[in-house]
């Protein structure tokens, strides 16, 4: 069973891969805030409108030295073509296996049409430069939340 994160706790290590052929890994990114936004798919409406709220966004977030990472259970292929088409300056990770859905306990039942599915609840989190969870929102809405993530960073950064 994964150990569930806390705010204020340190989170455990973890890599993943992501767009550009990388491999994103926590303990690498000391020294930056991260935003980590998951999101239940690639291409559709509030996911598309998310990232392009982040995307429009980003150079305040890198003022303030932070990395943004959206993620999704989607291939990499899919990814690639999303982050291309709404020209995202930030990597998408492919969490295929739904290792970090886990840890950060994001896979709930949801709804669809009258049906009971599997699905990534939208959520956010806020780690500081070492590595500390400090915020999470759960169940986002997508309008405003870009504003109150940037809002939460600027407060850790003064």
């Amino acid at each position: 069973m994964v150990k569930k994160i806390e705010i204020d706790q340190h989170l455990p290590d973890f890599e993943a891969p992501a767009t550009g052929d990388k491999i994103v890994k926590l303990s690498e990114l000391k020294g930056e805030h991260v935003v980590l936004y998951f999101y239940p798919k690639d291409a559709t409406p509030g996911c598309t409108q998310e990232g392009q709220d982040f995307r429009d966004q980003f150079l305040k977030f890198r003022r303030r030295k932070t990395l943004i990472f959206g993620i999704s259970r989607d291939n990499l292929k899919s990814h690639e073509k999303f982050k291309t088409k709404q020209a995202f300056p930030f990597d998408l990770i492919a969490d295929e296996d739904e290792h970090l859905c886990q840890l950060f306990d994001v896979i709930k039942m949801k709804n669809m049409y009258g049906k009971k599915v599997r699905g990534i609840v939208r959520s956010t989190f806020l780690i500081d430069s070492h590595g500390v969870l400090r915020q999470e929102w759960r169940a986002v809405k997508v309008a405003g939340h870009v504003d109150e993530v940037l809002e939460a960073v600027s407060s850790l950064s003064s």
